[in-house]
């Protein structure tokens, strides 16, 4: 409980170190859902001039809700890391590439739930699967897929306890950890990216997924860099 008596010596709210923190706080945040809604709005402009809006919308067992489901999910925890690292990090590559990849990511996943928007869809899996439209026709019919399913957790995901090491670190130790984590966050996603590019039914998607695929890969030869000439390896 605040000492009465002492208020007079608490800090004032108004200094200029109050304010800059503050107003700093205020444009992230405002960015940040500035990026989202754009990515939204992007999203809900998928029927354009000239495609068939006759044509049926996608199925909720679909490649591209279950891309834009999973997808999401998949991109919301990158974001969470980067903004991690942009918060903690000192290292000017490191928090520019975090920036990067917050940005990119933030109007990607504003785009697909837009997207699951107008077709309807949650946002996630009602029945908590992961990846089971990534499964063919005849595995699907016989109760398999291709990839983890239910509880499991997609390819390249942080665990719990990686996201609270990664808090922990400091300098660079700190830098090379989130490089580790963030490669590895990339390249367990592509499976999902290059399946999506490949069968889903809409070209939005399947254009979207394709150059997810390619930053993603420029992204990932870049962060191996970064990590060799900080004497580091790949997890």
């Amino acid at each position: 409980m605040i000492d009465t008596e002492q208020e007079h010596e608490a800090p004032a709210v108004d200094d200029e170190t109050g304010r800059g923190t503050a107003a700093r706080t205020f444009v992230i945040t405002a960015a940040v859902l500035a990026v989202l809604l754009l990515g939204a709005a992007v999203g809900l402009l998928v029927k354009l001039p000239g495609s068939d809006s006759s044509a049926p919308v996608p199925a909720a067992d679909s490649v591209d809700v279950g891309f834009a489901q999973d997808m999401s999910t998949h991109h919301l925890q990158g974001v969470q890391m980067a903004n991690i690292a942009r918060d903690q990090s000192s290292d000017l590559a490191v928090r520019q590439l975090a920036f990067d990849i917050a940005s990119t990511q933030l109007e990607q996943v504003g785009r697909m739930k837009g997207w699951l928007s107008m077709w309807a869809q949650p946002e996630q899996s009602p029945t908590g699967e992961h990846m089971a439209w990534m499964s063919n026709d005849a595995a699907h019919a016989h109760g398999a897929t291709t990839a983890a399913t239910g509880s499991s957790p997609m390819p390249g995901m942080a665990t719990a306890d990686e996201l609270a090491k990664l808090r922990g670190l400091s300098g660079t130790e700190f830098d090379v950890y989130f490089l580790q984590l963030m490669l590895r966050h990339h390249e367990g996603g592509s499976s999902m990216a290059a399946h999506a590019a490949d069968h889903a039914a809409e070209p939005v998607l399947r254009n979207l997924a394709d150059n997810m695929l390619k930053s993603q890969a420029s992204e990932s030869e870049y962060m191996k860099s970064l990590l060799t000439e900080r004497n580091a390896q790949p997890l």
